[in-house]
Parts: structure tokens; C-alpha cells; sequence
């Protein structure tokens, strides 16, 4: 993934999740309920983003690889 410029609200990370739920893991849907509901830090706003980013475009093998990432941010905040 590519360094973007952009810092990332909560509110654009919200809606980048709704655009991607239906391509991530079930059980992945509770922890961000979770981690939506609190506040982070602007790096950690902008690492999600762009892991949800084209989420539904990447290969099968970029997605566990984006999933593993997810889970570590996802099981830790």
C-alpha cells in the first residue's frame, strides 16, 4: 500500500468499513463496532483506513494478509 498524504477522520473510517463489511470476516465485525466507538490516534485512524481501503479489490492472499493486520489493531485498542 502506497503512503498517502490524507489524515483520515473516524468518520471516513466509518463509512470505509460500511463500503467493505460485506468482504471482511464475520467475526471481524464486532471488534470494529468496538473499535468505532472510541477515539484513536490519527496514525492508527490512517493504518485502518487504508487496510479497508479497496479491501473488495485485493487479491485473496492481500486480504489475509490485511486481515491479520486488522486483527492485531482491532484485538489491542
Amino acid at each position: 500500500m502506497s503512503e498517502c498524504k490524507l489524515n483520515h477522520s473516524l468518520e471516513d473510517v466509518k463509512n470505509k468499513y460500511e463500503s467493505q463489511i460485506s468482504f471482511l470476516p464475520e467475526d471481524m465485525k464486532d471488534l470494529f463496532n468496538q473499535f468505532l466507538g472510541k477515539e484513536h490516534t490519527q496514525e492508527l485512524l490512517n493504518e485502518v483506513f487504508h487496510l479497508l481501503k479497496k479491501y473488495d479489490l485485493a487479491s485473496t492472499e492481500e486480504q489475509n494478509e490485511r486481515n491479520n493486520r486488522l486483527y492485531l489493531v482491532l484485538k489491542n485498542v
